[in-house]
Order: structure tokens, then C-alpha cells, then sequence
């Protein structure tokens, strides 16, 4: 398939809801052409943001990990048994895959990973990098890459670790297993199961709620998380109090203050400004 063939497909919807689809058949392995198509749809999502972002893979999947391939060189054709792991390429993909999943990441919108079915080693890294990750009863996570004799490289052992904490991180990445639903609901993996049928329609709900609120706060709420994790408490606090004061220079600040004294919560109409 040629570099350039639409691996990746992207859809904004009059309620604000931006659709992300990978669309690499016949498992949606990550390759790296298509680690560039996602990095480049986040890039457009950062420059020109919706109310919010769903990512997925379609019924069957999100993606089940890496293209392997891409890791090796050598082979018959070359005098050798067979391919051989070559950490050069290996560096090659890392970057991309890093690069791709920090645009994931920066897009400061509230992003929702679909899974409905398979999110295996860089698929995990995909769901991850989003904000939140509702699956089907189906779901099936897994950093299986100490299978093949290396570590996750798409930010699996941070991310992971973050998300469920330093133990269980270890658990699912030294050990290969795969977590099924209701395991990674209990662990903080997924923050909610439905069935198969309902998955889309769950998604798109959350998502369109999402988008009807104050956005732009949204951004400003996701870099005081983000941002506040990659430093001290201290450097956290200062960062909240800064984001904090800048809320308040928002037309929905106003909006939603005025709304509260008036009407009492929960009823303001937010404009995303």
C-alpha cells in the first residue's frame, strides 16, 4: 500500500464532534505511514479545534500494535536465516510513534478513544494518549511487546504507569497478558463499559456533550493536568493558579457565572470562547 493512501480518516460533524478513524486493514497495525497521517489530523485538530475528538477503529478493533516489520532488517534474500531486530529502525519507528501520540495528546479537546474490540501494544499507546477510553464488553487491552523480547516504545510505561499505577503497570507490560473489560473498568483503564451495540452510540453522546461545553476552558483544564503531572506539586499548584486567572478572561467564564446567579448551576448555554 502506497505511503500516501488515506490510512486515516477524519470527520467533523455539525454538533462539534470530530471523528478519527484508522483505517489500515486487515488489524490496523501502526506503520509508520500512518503514525504520520494521525500526527498530521492531530496537527490540523490542534490548529483548528472542535468541541471534541473521538478515536477509534472501527467494530472489530482499535489497532493491534506496531508493524512489526518495520522493526527488522535483513532476511533470506541477504544470505541470514531470517530478519533480524535492528535498533536502528527500531529508533525510527520509536519517533514516529512518539511523535504521533504526543499530537494525540497536545489536541486541547477532550479526546475519547472507542475500543471495541483489540488495543494491543501501540493501540493501547493510542488509547492512552487520549483522555478518556470507553469500551465494549469486548475490549481487550494489552502491552505484549515482552513477548517479542522488547519493551513498549509508543509511551506505554509511562503512560500506563500514570494512569493505573507503577505495580500494575509492571504486571501488564513485564508479564504480556491481556486485560479484558471488566479488569481494566476496575482498574482505571477504561472509565466505562457498554455492550458492543451500544458503543458508537455511548461515544458520540459523551463526545457531543463534551462539545457543548466551555472548550476553551476545556484546553486550559487539560494542560493544568498535564502539564501539572510533569512537575513538582509545588510547580503543579503555581501552574493551576496561573490557567485558573486565565479561565476567567473567557466570554463562557462570564457566561457561566452570570448563569449560576441567575438560574443556579448546570444551566448555562457555553459558547466555546
Amino acid at each position: 500500500m502506497p505511503d500516501d493512501s488515506p490510512l486515516v480518516h477524519l470527520e467533523r460533524h455539525d454538533d462539534g464532534v470530530a471523528v478519527v478513524t484508522l483505517d489500515h486493514p486487515k488489524v490496523n497495525a501502526l506503520s509508520a505511514a500512518l503514525l504520520g497521517q494521525l500526527e498530521a489530523i492531530a496537527g490540523a485538530l490542534t490548529a483548528d479545534p472542535p468541541g471534541a475528538v473521538i478515536v477509534t477503529g472501527g467494530e472489530r478493533l482499535l489497532a493491534a500494535g506496531a508493524d512489526i516489520t518495520e522493526f527488522t532488517s535483513g532476511g533470506e534474500a541477504d544470505g541470514d536465516e531470517g530478519p533480524t531486530a535492528d535498533p536502528a529502525n527500531a529508533g525510527i519507528v520509536g519517533g514516529a510513534f512518539d511523535r504521533a501520540l504526543r499530537a494525540v495528546a497536545a489536541i486541547p479537546r477532550v479526546t475519547i478513544a472507542s475500543v471495541s474490540g483489540f488495543a494491543l501494544g501501540g493501540g493501547c499507546e493510542l488509547a492512552l494518549a487520549c483522555d478518556l477510553r470507553i469500551g465494549s464488553t469486548k475490549a481487550t487491552f494489552g502491552q505484549p511487546e515482552v513477548l517479542l523480547g522488547i519493551i513498549p516504545g509508543g509511551g506505554g510505561t509511562q503512560r500506563l504507569a500514570r494512569l493505573v499505577g507503577p505495580a500494575r503497570a509492571k504486571d501488564i507490560i513485564l508479564s504480556g497478558r491481556p486485560v479484558k473489560a471488566e479488569e481494566a473498568l476496575a482498574i482505571g483503564l477504561l472509565d466505562e463499559v457498554v455492550e458492543p451495540d451500544a458503543l458508537d452510540t455511548r461515544v458520540r453522546e459523551r463526545a457531543a456533550a463534551f462539545a457543548a461545553g466551555p472548550v476553551a476552558v476545556h484546553a486550559l483544564g487539560k494542560r493544568a493536568i498535564d502539564e501539572g503531572l510533569e512537575g513538582t506539586l509545588d510547580e503543579g499548584l503555581a501552574l493551576e493558579q496561573e490557567l485558573f486567572v486565565a479561565s476567567f478572561a473567557t466570554e463562557d467564564a462570564t457566561i457561566g457565572i452570570r448563569s449560576y446567579l441567575e438560574h443556579g448551576p448546570g444551566k448555562a448555554t457555553f459558547t466555546g470562547r
